[in-house]
C-alpha cells in the first residue's frame, strides 16, 4: 500500500484504470450554450418526460447511465459497482435512477466535486483489486437545486453577478480494469478548507482557495508542475472562483495562466443575464468533462488533463444560521498514453 502514496494526499494508480466509454445529458438551458454538439442527448422538455423536478433528474440520470452503457458495449449486470452522487437530500436523484440496476451502490455527496470524488473512488476500488468495472455517475437539475438550496422558482429573485446557474445536466463514465481508452494515473483527495465566506451566492469565493489547497498538494507530491498537463480543468469556479485562484496560484509559485480552464466558464453563454459568473452543480463538471474533455483524450488530442472540481459543503439550514461555506476539492490525472484509442 505504501508504495501507491505520493506524499499525504495523492494516491498512484499503479494499474491504471481505463474509461472504457463516457455519456453527457442536458437540458434546454444547455442546449443553447457553446458546447450543445458535446453532449449525446439534449432534453427540450425541462421534466424529462416526469412529473416534477426530482424525479425529472432521476429520469435524465438514468438516460445518462443507459447511454454509457450502451457506448461501453456492456449490460449493467456487467458492472461491480455504482459511485453516483447529486445536490438533493440523501442522493434521491441518484437511488431513483438507478433502483432498477441491480448493482451494489454507494450514494456519495459532494456536492459540485462529486464527479471527481466518484470517479476518484471508482478508479481506486479498481487498482485495489476489489472491481473489474465500474460506472462514476453524476448530476445535478436547476429546478431540483433552486427549490432545495435557495428560493422556489416563482419567487423570481434577482441574481447577483456572483451567482452561478445550477446546470441541468448529468455525466457517466463506465472505468474497467482493461481495454483501451484514457487512463486514471493520480487521485489527489482534498481537504476541507475554510475561508470564511457566508454569501451562498458566491460559491466561487467560498471554494477557490480549497482548489488552491488541492492543486499545491497534488503538485507537491507528484512533483509535476502546472505545465505538465494540458489542460487543468476546475469545476465549478467560474468568473469569481477562476481569477482568485489565478491570482492565490501565482503567489504560491504556481502560473496556471496558459492551460487553466474551468466547466461552469466552458458550459455556457456568459452574455446572458440568468447565466451570471457561469454554471455550477455537480452535473455542470460530469457532463463537460464525459462530453467535452474525455473525447479529445480518447482522440488524442490532450494527452494529460487534472480534473479538479470543487465542491461547496453547504445547506439551506447552515447558510440561514450564518456558517460559513466549507470548500471542498478533489483532483483526478486522466492521461493517454498511447495516442488515440
Amino acid at each position: 500500500m505504501g508504495t501507491k502514496r505520493m506524499g499525504k494526499q495523492t494516491i498512484r494508480l499503479e494499474s491504471r484504470p481505463v474509461i472504457l466509454a463516457s455519456a453527457s445529458v442536458g437540458g434546454k438551458q444547455e442546449s443553447k450554450g457553446p458546447l450543445a454538439a458535446s453532449f449525446d442527448y439534449l432534453s427540450e422538455d425541462t421534466y424529462f418526460g416526469a412529473k416534477t423536478w426530482e424525479s425529472a433528474e432521476s429520469a435524465m440520470l438514468k438516460k445518462c447511465f443507459d447511454l454509457s452503457l450502451q457506448k461501453a458495449a456492456i449490460q449493467a449486470d456487467t458492472l461491480d459497482y455504482i459511485f453516483s452522487g447529486d445536490l438533493l437530500n440523501q442522493c434521491v436523484g441518484s437511488a431513483f435512477g438507478i433502483k432498477d440496476s441491480n448493482v451494489p451502490h454507494f450514494g456519495l455527496y459532494g456536492a459540485c466535486s462529486t464527479m471527481a470524488e466518484s470517479l476518484s473512488l471508482a478508479a481506486m476500488t479498481i487498482d485495489g483489486g476489489f472491481a473489474n468495472t465500474v460506472c462514476a455517475l453524476t448530476s445535478s437539475h436547476f429546478c431540483s437545486a433552486e427549490r432545495q438550496f435557495r428560493l422556489p422558482l416563482n419567487y423570481g429573485g434577482l441574481r447577483p453577478p456572483t451567482a452561478q446557474w445550477t446546470a441541468t445536466a448529468a455525466g457517466s463514465l463506465i472505468l474497467s480494469a482493461e481495454g483501451e481508452g484514457p487512463v486514471v494515473t493520480h487521485v489527489t483527495t482534498g481537504k476541507i478548507v475554510d475561508a470564511g465566506v457566508t454569501d451562498a451566492n458566491n460559491m466561487g469565493a467560498a471554494m477557490a482557495p480549497a482548489a488552491l489547497e488541492t492543486l499545491c498538494t497534488h503538485f507537491a507530491d507528484t512533483g509535476r508542475t502546472p505545465d505538465y498537463y494540458d489542460i487543468i480543468a476546475t469545476g465549478d469556479l467560474c468568473e469569481v472562483g477562476s481569477a482568485i485562484l489565478r491570482e492565490l496560484s501565482s503567489l504560491n509559485g504556481y502560473d496556471l495562466s496558459s492551460n487553466h480552464n474551468d466547466c461552469g466558464l466552458l458550459i455556457y453563454d456568459r452574455g446572458k443575464k440568468d447565466i451570471a459568473a457561469g454554471g455550477s452543480g455537480c452535473g455542470c463538471g460530469a457532463s463537460v468533462l464525459a462530453g467535452y474533455f474525455l473525447p479529445k483524450l480518447r482522440s488524442g488530442e490532450i494527452k494529460r488533463l487534472l480534473f479538479a472540481a470543487t465542491g461547496a459543503l453547504m445547506s439551506p439550514t447552515t447558510t440561514l444560521q450564518g456558517e460559513s461555506i466549507l470548500g471542498i476539492c478533489h483532483a483526478v490525472a486522466i492521461e493517454n498514453l498511447g495516442g488515440a484509442c
